[in-house]
């Protein structure tokens, strides 16, 4: 008889849960509160002002080659890579035409070489400040990189010249960590140092490159796993949307589940849900656990709820905006950092209309993100329509919609001590959040799920 398996949230560490335990052989249903799939990566629909529907995401988002387990899952659930996404080489260009670009010749160039070429080349820095980043990335490589587990990113590239850091470290450490250098773990950062500029590519992409959904978040993995699921395993694997967990409480060698529709028993759950939502299940199945006379269980539960509600977390704002012909000098920019971040909250704006040329209702589209972003949603709105003015010269951009995600990410500082995949005996937990080598991203949340879908 096939292990019956919860897996509790259709995110996409649930969907890739989904998909490994229903290849190893569980039977398997997923438990999704929302009609929507994807978590904090979803599909959000939206109008332009010009009353043309369109479909964003709950957050810009972007993927790097060195991503294996994430683009290996999409292409085993049919997702067409080429088509899904589009691949740039390494850039991280300002709009005045400096910062770092990878010329087209060393996009041939076996790693690290392209990404050095790219770190030679970079528009607005002298030889010194080119060869200082290139010296401290052959340093982290000579390190196996590893550091001393508090030391912050600040500290660790505290030899650079300033502009390499305000031009290059810094913005790649807010996008990758969600935290500013002065707070981050240095050592999470080399590992997605390690990965994209050293590591291997797959199917094809550098590691190094930067892909950028041409589909809404949804789509990109979580529903093309779920017609996966429903086409590959329609005996042995199924979806309840619209149906949230409320209860989990230990029955014996088995876990019980409680919805508004039902109470089923199962021979292991996957719990894959965000972080809070998580440490409060675990909490009230302790405290269950303990009256059913399982304290073990009461133990593990507690001790595993403490150390998920002990995280602490940063938020992102997406701002989309629109105007007829608004169109960036590359799909992806930089923006200009300003002492006064309250005036220039952006790190990032994204031509939607230039990822995905061919979908008339994102011409015009733009994604501003302000990361680890601080202050009320409509005053950051504001702030980056007058950014937008006056670092790009568009005067004329008109609100779509604002995202804030308050609990975006989980805050990866030094030495943080992250929940483990295991909870109890037949219990696990996957997320982003998750113990493991990443800060929270896609890849961070699809190996945890793989690795929970395993594990049953």
């Amino acid at each position: 008889m096939n292990t019956r398996l919860a897996v509790v949230g259709a995110g996409w560490a649930g969907m890739a849960a989904a998909v490994a335990a229903a290849d190893a052989g569980a039977d398997v249903t997923v438990f999704e509160a929302t009609r929507a799939l994807g978590g904090r990566a979803r599909a959000l629909p939206a109008l332009r002002p010009d009353g043309f529907p369109l479909t964003l995401d709950n957050g810009q988002h972007i993927l790097i080659g060195a991503y294996s387990q994430s683009l290996a899952l999409m292409q085993r659930v049919g997702v067409d890579l080429d088509q899904a996404l589009l691949s740039l080489p390494l850039a991280l260009p300002y709009p005045d035409g400096s910062g770092l670009q990878m010329p087209a010749w060393a996009a041939r160039w076996p790693a690290p070489f392209d990404a050095l070429a790219a770190i030679t080349r970079a528009r607005g820095w002298s030889w010194g400040e080119r060869l200082s980043l290139v010296r401290a990335s052959l340093g982290w490589q000579r390190s196996g990189f590893a550091c001393t587990p508090s030391l912050t990113v600040a500290q660790l590239c505290a030899g650079l010249p300033a502009r390499v850091m305000d031009g290059l470290i810094e913005p790649l450490c807010v996008s990758a960590l969600n935290l500013p250098g002065a707070q981050a773990s240095a050592q999470v950062f080399l590992n997605v140092m390690r990965d994209a500029l050293f590591g291997a590519g797959h199917a094809g992409l550098r590691a190094s490159n930067l892909l950028l959904p041409r589909t809404d978040l949804s789509a990109l993995m979580p529903e093309a796993a779920a017609q996966w699921l429903r086409t590959h395993h329609p005996g042995t694997a199924r979806l309840r949307t619209g149906e949230r967990v409320l209860g989990l409480r230990p029955q014996g060698d088995a876990w019980q589940l409680h919805t508004l529709e039902s109470t089923d028993s199962f021979d292991r759950v996957i719990w894959a849900t965000a972080a809070g939502t998580a440490a409060q299940a675990m909490a009230h199945a302790a405290s269950h656990a303990g009256d059913a006379g399982a304290t073990g269980n009461a133990r593990r539960l507690g001790a595993w709820s403490r150390d998920a509600a002990a995280l602490r977390f940063t938020a992102i704002t997406t701002v989309y905006a629109w105007a007829p012909g608004a169109r960036l000098a590359a799909p992806m920019l930089a923006l200009p950092a300003d002492p006064d971040a309250r005036r220039a909250p952006a790190q990032f704006v994204f031509d939607r209309g230039r990822i995905n040329p061919h979908d008339a209702t994102t011409q015009g589209v733009l994604a501003f993100v302000v990361s680890a972003s601080e202050g009320e949603r409509d005053a950051l709105q504001a702030a980056v329509l007058q950014q937008a003015a006056d670092q790009l010269g568009l005067n004329n951009l008109r609100a779509i919609q604002t995202v804030v995600e308050k609990r975006a990410t989980f805050a990866c500082t030094p030495g943080l001590q992250r929940p483990a995949a295991a909870i109890a005996p037949g219990l696990w937990a996957a997320g982003d959040y998750v113990d493991g080598p990443y800060p929270a991203t896609l890849e961070g949340a699809v190996r945890s799920g793989l690795a929970a879908g395993l594990a049953v």
